[in-house]
């Protein structure tokens, strides 16, 4: 047995071993790249809406760390990635001008790819997001050059379709230069105005770029400057863009150079108006923005001033509606009227007060019911109409309406008054106008009593069931008692005879090792 144990522990300890080989290679391994391939990398994976995956670094689905890792290889998360960098500073004192740098801050990594923006892999709930690296979001510390990526240090390097110039590991900006007899101006972003007819001088890292995994690096053009401005776009070009959808009315944000929401959104207006393919991406169809015959963004007060008297149409046809109806709690003339209405045909059984109470609801409730009405208990245009026409239908029995209505006429004109009795034809109800119903308190207490009386019998008639029923629960529980008991019974007695097995086995032990050595010391007599 001791043996098994052993050999199941040393066939453990080599699986073990050997997966952490396997996998620790896995997460060291990986080609090297470049600044500008690695640039170029994360801007794809932004433009193709990579999905974020925790522990992901496959293309498609990667986490912070694994976007790196799936173009470089090299240390698979943050904290090791800067603490293996060849270089880094903090983003609060600047950033270089390099493409493909890496962004730390506890916990999280980024991709630097140029003109102050960056691209990073953020969580579940926003996946790749591509922002400037001063955002309220990032709050970036370091920026470092990662140990598995090639950065050039002078010459030539291709990035995103335009060249740059770099000189003592950063690539120049707002100058000229003559390289070969030739002249080349690069602007705020570095891009150059021309296109080099001979990049020889261009740094070794920039041949490695064609050799990376991603293939937008590989694509050979010969444009000097982009064809097309998007939401993320920035520069001169998008000013010109902010400034004519501002003359043409469609935008009204800041003329700031960058291409956001607000640009996307009033240029897509603009492509909508001019009949163009809306997809928000100024490309050649700029000639139609900066044309003469571009169409201007319709006028607002034109298009809103038409709801505006819709509303007030309906506003004043709602307090019409409202000044028609009657309901419970109004008080005035038009409520007599209404009450002295119902009186007529037999529906209301007092003086018409002017007070519309539950009385008043009841009887409105019943002509409606008599004459095919929705019985709501509000006057409204319609009932108000039938009411005072020819064609109303009269109470068609008012002896027994009255009997139902008059345990409601007391509460019609507010509170009432009760006077201790012990009887029925001395209860007097006393209101505001002082009017006496002892008929109708007789009845009411005739009433009373009958449902009393129908409560009490019902009620007799529930209390032996209810008996009956804590009887039940009572015999359910002393039976749940006796099962428990019965139960740790049987467990109590298996564990004594278990005791008493063991007992009388070590009781046998010792007499027969007791007879052993009595065995022995005799044979040692003898």
């Amino acid at each position: 047995m001791q043996r098994i144990k052993k050999l199941t522990a040393i066939i453990l300890s080599i699986l073990t071993l050997s997966s952490v080989c396997v996998f620790g290679g896995a997460f060291s391994a990986g080609a090297s790249g470049t600044g500008a391939g690695l640039a170029e990398w994360a801007l794809n994976a932004y433009y193709e809406g990579w999905s974020y995956v925790y522990g992901g670094s496959t293309p498609g689905a990667v986490d912070c760390s694994g976007l790196i890792y799936s173009y470089c290889g090299g240390e698979r998360c943050g904290d090791p990635q800067l603490n293996t960098a060849t270089a880094r500073g903090s983003v609060s004192s600047g950033i270089p001008n390099v493409h493909g740098l890496g962004l730390w801050r506890p916990g999280h990594v980024g991709v630097y790819v140029g003109n102050g923006m960056e691209v990073d892999a953020r969580g579940d709930a926003y996946d790749m997001c591509y922002e400037s690296v001063y955002g309220a979001y990032n709050g970036w510390t370091y920026w470092f050059k990662l140990a598995a990526v090639s950065y050039p240090t002078n010459g030539w390097e291709k990035f995103s379709g335009d060249y740059y110039y770099y000189e003592n590991g950063e690539y120049i900006t707002n100058t000229s230069r003559t390289i070969d007899g030739t002249t080349y101006y690069f602007d705020s972003k570095g891009r150059s105005s021309k296109t080099p007819s001979d990049t020889s001088s261009s740094s070794s890292s920039n041949s490695s770029s064609n050799n990376s995994s991603n293939n937008s690096s590989n694509n050979s053009s010969s444009q000097s400057k982009p064809t097309s401005w998007r939401n993320g776009s920035t520069g001169e070009e998008v000013k010109k863009i902010q400034n004519r959808l501002t003359e043409l009315g469609y935008y009204t944000g800041a003329v700031d150079g960058n291409f956001g929401d607000a640009t996307e959104k009033a240029y897509r207006a603009f492509q909508e108006a001019a009949g163009l393919t809306v997809d928000g991406i100024a490309g050649s169809d700029r000639d139609v923005l900066y044309s003469d015959d571009a169409p201007y963004a319709p006028k607002v007060e034109e298009t809103t001033a038409p709801a505006d008297e819709e509303k007030d149409e309906e506003k004043k046809s709602e307090e019409e509606t409202k000044s028609n109806e009657y309901k419970s709690g109004d008080e005035n003339d038009d409520v007599k009227a209404i009450q002295g209405k119902l009186a007529q045909l037999k529906y209301f059984d007092i003086d018409p007060t002017g007070y519309y109470g539950d009385y008043t609801v009841q009887t409105v409730m019943n002509f409606q019911l008599a004459n095919g009405l929705e019985a709501t208990g509000v006057v409204d245009e319609e009932t108000y109409k039938l009411l005072f026409s020819a064609d109303a239908v009269s109470n068609p029995n008012p002896s027994e309406e009255t009997q139902a209505q008059s345990a409601t006429t007391a509460v019609e004109s507010g509170p009432v008054q009760m006077p201790f009795t012990t009887s029925p034809t001395e209860l007097i109800i006393t209101n505001e106008q002082n009017q006496t119903y002892t008929d109708t308190a007789t009845d009411v207490v005739k009433k009373t009593n009958k449902v009393t009386k129908k409560a009490l019998s019902n009620a007799s008639a529930v209390i032996p069931s209810a008996a009956t029923a804590q009887v039940k629960r009572t015999a359910n529980i002393w039976l749940w008692f006796v099962l428990v008991a019965v139960i740790f019974g049987a467990l109590a007695a298996v564990f004594m005879l278990r005791d008493r097995k063991s007992n009388r086995y070590t009781r046998y032990c010792a007499k027969k090792k007791k007879h052993a050595n009595f065995k022995s010391e005799v044979n040692t007599r003898w």
